[in-house]
């Protein structure tokens, strides 16, 4: 059963493993998704800024090249400006108009050129502005890109350990598949031999039931034809109606009663710490001792607090000599329990002692009150407290009488009826559920009326130590009596029982037929033991090796079953061996007989021979020839009524006597009712190994569906492990497709800048030619 329960074990962690693993998947699974959404959203985004990044430089190319255009208009006009300044200093001497008209020209050209001049600081400051913006996206992108590698590579290594963690769990349910089929075949093996070996058994037992049956009949013919006379007059001194001795009931009344004792015992303890903490409360509030004299009236509550051990202390000892004194030898009913009155004369001692307590205790609660420093809610917990020990004396009080009427059937020889007592048993239980609840009110209210002292400005600290232990001897208490109290109410059942009822009688079972029922269990033990002396012959060595091994491999199941099946084999040998010994006993009594038929031929002889001798001789010979055959008769009758008081298990050698046929018979009725009762057992046994056997049969069957669902189980997660690296792959993939995307916009964007800039310096090499064409052109016209 251990290894069925380890696999289960393990199957129920793998369970668990697998589910954690599952959940991780899903985990895994939503984070594959926000990244793919926040790839995509990070893609829309990457456009968006490429879109704007283009605009920006054709913007940025379009504001050069008006740049480069104003700047090369700004030249022509100062150089314009200089042609005109010249002309101007050329044409002083003429008239003053071309003069005035020089000036509103060059004003003209002057609010041109600041503006122009603005214009181009502006578009300076834009350009460096997108370029810095251009800057700041471009590091965004990069940063965000590293960020997304990173996680990338660490969904990665999630994912690796997860397929490992998936390999080494499917390499291990692979393990265990392999090992449960071979457990499974060598369970099938092992139930076709236990379904062979019980059908040998069945068979074995059917012709020890006939035989049985047989010598039934034959024994039962003997006692109906030699047994006329059967006394069932005094019913008390019959051994046919004394009841058979139950084993059972005595090992669960000593159970019981060992449980009662560890119960009785954290009773005990409890009640005498919460005696000798009340003392030391006594002592210090609410007057000091150390410090000033307390009242005589807490004196003498004081004293007699300090005698509690010598009431309290004789429960445990009262029962513990109850819990000894049953035994499995012994008989245990009220009829003879005779250690329960003792236990219940010491229960009413210690319930005088708590009557002769309480008003001394309820005397102390009225001084606590009186004191000035009590408040209102103080004195209400004290009258509750009153109440409580009020209560607790008087539940007390019922249990002992309870008690004391569970001693009558000791006691008084009439006893009780069945009725009484299962109301007595029932009451007590009562009883004791309302002790455990008077003791825990008890311990609530001294829990806040120690809440209470605490606020007090006089309160010290020998006083919070006293009631801290008083309040854990309280909660003791109540932990003691709710045990108690729960282990009655489970074994009511038990106690309200009977476990020995006279056969054919009515009245109430009695000493003496407890003591007639252990001499009876004496002789049939003795009577056991003198047929078990044939003794069963030890395994072999190498035998016992195979064995261990066999077992030592298999699962407790196996075990359970081989077990059985040995004890069933033992049974068997054992029945055998006392069938050979009964063949043994009946080749012995044909030899005797023999050997007298023998006798008469000599004797027969003999007398032939002394024929021909004198008619004295004759006479003589005829006379010992007739005590010898008389002889030889008494002797054939004895072995033939020794034989007629042969049995089905066994022979009596006794004298038949007409006062010990009564004897015979009860020893006789006895040995067959053991050995039926074990023919029970027997069947029983043998139908619990076959039940077993199916059991164990279903439980492979359920192990085999478990692990073929595993087995399904494993196969999705696989595949879908296999779609979320498919998925990672694909990230991966696209992510270096866009690393491979930007990396030729940027080197194409490179290369567009380069061309641009070829194209405005060729322009500008035109200009300056053009420049200079207009130059010299203008030259030569002023030269002509």
């Amino acid at each position: 059963m251990a290894n069925v329960t380890d696999l289960q074990t393990k199957y129920s962690r793998l369970a668990q493993e697998y589910s954690k693993l599952r959940a991780q998947n899903q985990v895994l699974k939503k984070a594959v998704v926000d990244e793919q959404a926040n790839s995509a959203s990070l893609k829309e985004q990457l456009k968006q800024k490429d879109q704007s990044l283009r605009k920006q430089e054709q913007e940025m190319d379009s504001l050069s090249f008006r740049n480069q255009q104003l700047a090369k208009r700004v030249e022509l006009l100062q150089e314009e400006l200089a042609a005109s300044e010249a002309k101007g200093k050329r044409g002083k001497n003429k008239g003053d108009s071309p003069s005035h008209h020089g000036v509103q020209t060059q004003s003209v050209f002057d609010e041109d050129l600041q503006k122009k001049i603005e214009e181009n600081e502006r578009l300076h400051i834009q350009f460096y502005e997108a370029d810095e913006q251009h800057k700041r996206q471009e590091a965004e992108m990069k940063t965000r890109l590293e960020e997304l590698e990173r996680e990338s590579q660490h969904h990665q290594t999630v994912v690796d350990g997860l397929t490992t963690k998936y390999t080494e769990t499917i390499e291990r349910l692979q393990s265990d598949k392999a090992r449960l089929e071979v457990k499974t075949q060598t369970l099938e093996r092992e139930g076709k031999d236990c379904r062979l070996r019980t059908e040998e058994c069945q068979q074995q037992l059917r012709r020890c039931q006939s035989e049985l049956n047989r010598q039934l009949k034959q024994s039962s013919s003997v006692i109906q034809e030699k047994v006329p006379f059967n006394d069932t007059k005094f019913s008390d001194y019959n051994s046919l109606n004394v009841p058979a001795h139950n084993r059972r009931h005595q090992l669960k009344a000593r159970d019981v009663a060992g449980q009662a004792l560890s119960f009785i015992q954290d009773l005990v303890a409890g009640l005498l710490n919460f005696h000798s903490y009340t003392e030391q409360r006594v002592h210090i509030y609410p007057l000091d001792s150390s410090i000033e004299f307390i009242s005589p009236l807490n004196q003498k509550f004081s004293q007699y607090l300090h005698e509690n051990a010598v009431y309290v202390r004789p429960l445990e000892d009262s029962f513990l000599q109850l819990h000894q004194s049953i035994t499995e030898d012994t008989v245990t009913v009220l009829e003879t329990v005779d250690k329960l009155k003792n236990f219940s004369d010491i229960f009413s001692t210690y319930t005088r002692f708590l009557q002769k307590l309480l008003p001394y205790q309820l005397k102390s609660l009225e001084e606590e009150c009186q004191t000035p420093l009590c408040t209102a809610t103080l004195t209400v917990k004290n009258q509750e407290l009153q109440n409580d020990v009020k209560r607790v004396t008087l539940v007390f009080d019922k249990i002992q009488n309870y008690i004391n009427l569970l001693t009558f059937p000791s006691v008084r020889q009439d006893g009780m009826p069945q009725s009484s007592t299962s109301a007595v048993f029932t009451q007590l239980a009562a009883c004791l559920h309302s002790l455990h609840d008077v003791v825990k009110e008890m311990s609530k209210h001294y829990n806040q009326k120690a809440s209470l002292e605490q606020e007090l400005p006089t309160a010290t600290q020998k006083l919070f130590t006293t009631t801290e232990c008083l309040l854990g001897s309280l909660g003791s208490l109540t932990n003691s009596t709710g045990k108690l109290a729960t282990f009655f109410s489970n074994n009511l059942d038990f106690f309200t029982s009977s476990g020995y009822s006279p056969r054919g009688n009515t009245e109430a079972f009695n000493p003496i037929q407890a003591e007639i029922m252990l001499s009876n269990k004496k002789k049939a033990a003795a009577y056991i033991n003198a047929l078990k002396k044939p003794r069963p012959q030890s395994v072999p060595y190498r035998e016992a090796l195979s064995n261990r091994r066999i077992l030592t491999s298999s699962t407790e199941s196996r075990e359970g079953l081989t077990q059985q099946v040995q004890q069933g084999q033992e049974k068997i040998a054992r029945l055998e061996q006392e069938k050979e010994h009964w063949l043994l006993e009946a080749q012995l009594g044909k030899v005797r007989l023999e050997k007298e038929n023998q006798r008469i031929s000599d004797l027969e002889a003999q007398l032939a021979m002394a024929l021909g001798e004198g008619q004295i001789s004759q006479t003589s010979a005829v006379s010992s020839v007739t005590q010898k055959h008389e002889e030889v008769k008494t002797a054939q009758k004895t072995a033939a009524k020794e034989t007629m008081c042969t049995s089905l298990v066994g022979m009596l050698c006794t004298v038949p006597l007409a006062e010990h046929v009564g004897d015979e018979e009860s020893r006789e009725q006895l040995i067959k009712t053991h050995y039926m009762t074990r023919v029970g057992e027997l069947t029983t046994q043998l139908q619990v190994s076959d039940s077993k056997a199916v059991h164990f049969h279903s439980e492979c069957r359920a192990l085999a569906k478990r692990l073929a669902i595993a087995e399904k189980s494993r196969e999705t997660v696989v595949e879908e492990m296999k779609r979320a690296n498919g998925n990672i792959t694909h990230l991966q993939d696209e992510l270096s497709t866009t690393k491979r995307s930007y990396e030729d916009q940027l080197s194409m964007m490179s290369d567009h800048l380069c061309s641009m800039n070829e194209t405005l310096s060729k322009q500008r090499e035109e200009i300056d030619t053009l420049k200079l064409g207009s130059k010299t052109n203008a030259k030569k016209n002023k030269g002509r």
